[in-house]
């Protein structure tokens, strides 16, 4: 039970802050707005929440000498997995903090990033915030007051993960993969090539049916005219 809450807890927390470095590359980009400014805060706050609520759970079950040395290991396997995330969200929290000071949106003559990319980032940040609503209010001036307190949750979420360290000690070379490297890839890459195998099987069946198809009609037809010539040769003779 233990087990799947962390692992719930640790998917949902890869998603948002996934969805969250997909909204950072928009920064300063031509679908950038006080919206995005807006969906920003409410992911990396949603993924802070997540991260808290991770660490509680994992720091518990590793502290309990009651655990199996199975379940252990497997739990030392997800607070590697855990760490890797709050590596990734620190260093886009600090992206989005040097991309919002150097893109200010009250400051309107400042040219912005030609991305090519366009269009917005709502329905993103909403099937990542689809784990726990949250409520928020915009503020005027987002991206001046956000920078600040984007800051202030860098240095939380640094002192946050050192404190991890502290209390909880997994070197990530101790922690053995479950899979081989790319696995993941290759399993994606065989369940396309057998999508493509069906397909060109189904192609070469239509393509038989219709050949078949095509030879009853050339064989209908050389009969016929067989026929039509024999009863000429009868009249004739």
């Amino acid at each position: 039970m233990v087990k799947e809450e962390c692992k719930a807890l640790l998917d949902a927390l890869s998603k948002v802050t996934a969805c969250y470095r997909h909204m950072v590359l928009t920064i300063g980009g031509t679908s950038d707005s006080q919206n995005l400014r807006e969906e920003l805060k409410k992911t990396r706050q949603k993924a802070q929440e997540l991260a808290v609520a991770n660490r509680n759970k994992l720091t518990a079950v590793l502290k309990d000498k009651t655990v199996s040395k199975e379940d252990k290991t497997e739990f030392e396997r997800l607070w590697v997995i855990f760490s890797t995330c709050m590596e990734i969200l620190e260093i886009d929290m600090k992206r989005a903090l040097e991309l919002g000071q150097e893109f200010p949106l009250n400051v309107p003559k400042k040219h912005l990033i030609q991305t090519g990319m366009s269009g917005g980032t709502s329905g993103v940040a909403t099937r990542a915030m689809s784990v726990q609503n949250m409520k928020y209010e915009a503020e005027h001036n987002i991206d001046v007051v956000d920078l600040k307190d984007l800051e202030n949750e860098i240095n939380q979420v640094g002192e946050m993960m050192y404190e991890m360290e502290m209390k909880v000690n997994v070197p990530q070379w101790t922690v053995e993969a479950k899979q081989d490297p790319g696995a993941e890839l290759k399993s994606t890459i065989s369940v396309g090539a057998s999508s493509i195998g069906m397909i060109s099987v189904e192609e070469n069946k239509s393509f038989c049916d219709i050949s078949k198809v095509l030879a009853g009609i050339i064989f209908s037809a050389v009969l016929i005219i067989a026929i039509v010539l024999a009863v000429c040769v009868v009249k004739l003779s």
